[in-house]
């Protein structure tokens, strides 16, 4: 993309000798906006964040894997402020326009080391056509990189969105996601990305979950470099971009779930028919988080006991006699009375594919709300339970 040069490299900072330290490098310093974890226990990157993305512009982003920078106090702040200024020197920028993420292990301090020999070594590795290996670098128990490319219209003009994503384990967003990267070429002022940003990430990163833990460290970065001459001013010109950063952030959000640790299925629950759109999203929510549905589901078992009692505590109002249950087109209860042994046999035969949407309708009203998961096996414990070994 015109404008945005990559870099990812192998700093030492992971046990694994993977690439662990990447670079986004904007030309000129790019209009800005994020969203943050709303985790008590914030990681210093995330508290500095917060302060410097208020001016609304920044030029680079240092991204670290291996480490998260959290619970390290005073030190984790100065570390992180010593990595922005080391990267504006090497750049010759202000330090104002860094800004720096980490993801991995929390309660440790950055090896200040690594980073001091490792950053010099980055800079020098930018380009534009290292946009993979900067996804390589900021993975942790991700199985693969995640990138989406977009490419839209406006006034005969062609603009371009990428985004590049980390996630895998602790997926629980609450106003923000894992660690996130939107690049656009387009032309938009702060305020007018943060709405947009906002609005697309309450249909997609707020609407997925692998294991119900929040992050101390997410964050959702946008950066608008204005190359393409493409200005985001009008509504129509807003409804344009909006469309294309909801579908790039809705798939970078489908792309974390199905390389959630240990998964073997993805699946939609889409909740129907309540009377409000908050009973909607607290009973899809708490569908969604439940471990008895995802161990339910990874058992190809249709215990739909399961999901129908997790929606009876979500606090949503909730109707038992009215409700319906389907498993694709497959209806396994109607007005709260299991159909029978042989369309849960039919169910059990759905369970098996590796995508699965199940629907929930209280038929109590219009309003609807969706949340995407993925199921639960050995494999996410053994994962976790060896994190640090």
């Amino acid at each position: 993309m015109k404008g945005f040069k990559f870099a990812g490299i192998c700093a030492g900072i992971k046990k694994n000798g993977g690439k662990d330290l990447g670079l986004i490098y904007c030309q000129k310093p790019a209009a800005a906006a994020a969203l943050f974890t709303r985790n008590k226990v914030m990681a210093a990157p995330v508290l500095l964040g917060k302060e410097k993305i208020k001016k609304g512009f920044v030029q680079a982003v240092l991204v670290n894997s291996g480490n998260a920078n959290c619970f390290t106090g005073k030190k984790g702040i100065e570390d992180a402020i010593a990595c922005s200024k080391l990267i504006g020197d090497c750049l010759d920028i202000g330090e104002d326009l860094v800004l720096v993420s980490s993801t991995g292990v929390i309660g440790a301090n950055l090896p200040m080391d690594k980073f001091e020999a490792g950053i010099p070594e980055i800079v020098r590795h930018l380009s534009f056509e290292s946009m993979d290996d900067f996804a390589d670098a900021i993975l942790t128990t991700d199985t693969n990189r995640k990138i989406l490319k977009k490419i839209g219209e406006i006034g005969n003009k062609i603009f371009s969105i990428v985004g590049i994503a980390k996630g895998s384990g602790m997926i629980r967003p609450d106003m923000a996601t894992m660690l996130a990267f939107i690049c656009t070429d387009v032309d938009i002022s702060p305020q007018n990305l943060k709405m947009c940003l906002s609005a697309a990430n309450e249909k997609s990163f707020n609407r997925i979950t692998i294991d119900g833990d929040t992050s101390t460290n997410d964050t959702l970065l946008a950066l608008a470099n204005g190359s393409s001459g493409v200005k985001i001013n009008d509504i129509d010109s807003k409804i344009v971009f909006q469309n294309a950063l909801d579908e790039v952030c809705f798939q970078l959000a489908k792309m974390v779930v199905k390389d959630g640790e240990g998964a073997t299925k993805f699946v939609q629950i889409i909740v129907k028919g309540a009377q409000t759109k908050q009973d909607a999203f607290k009973a899809s929510e708490a569908i969604a988080h439940s471990n008895l549905v995802k161990t339910a589901i990874y058992g190809e078992d249709p215990n739909w006991g399961r999901i129908t009692a997790a929606a009876g505590r979500s606090g949503a109002h909730v109707v038992p006699e009215k409700m319906d249950l389907f498993f694709d087109d497959q209806p396994l209860v109607l007005k709260g009375n299991w159909m029978g042994a042989e369309a849960e046999k039919k169910t059990a035969q759905i369970m098996k594919k590796s995508e699965i949407a199940i629907t929930l309708d209280l038929n109590l009203g219009q309003e609807t709300d969706s949340f995407f998961f993925c199921d639960f096996s050995e494999n996410y414990v053994k994962i976790n339970a060896e994190y640090r070994s």
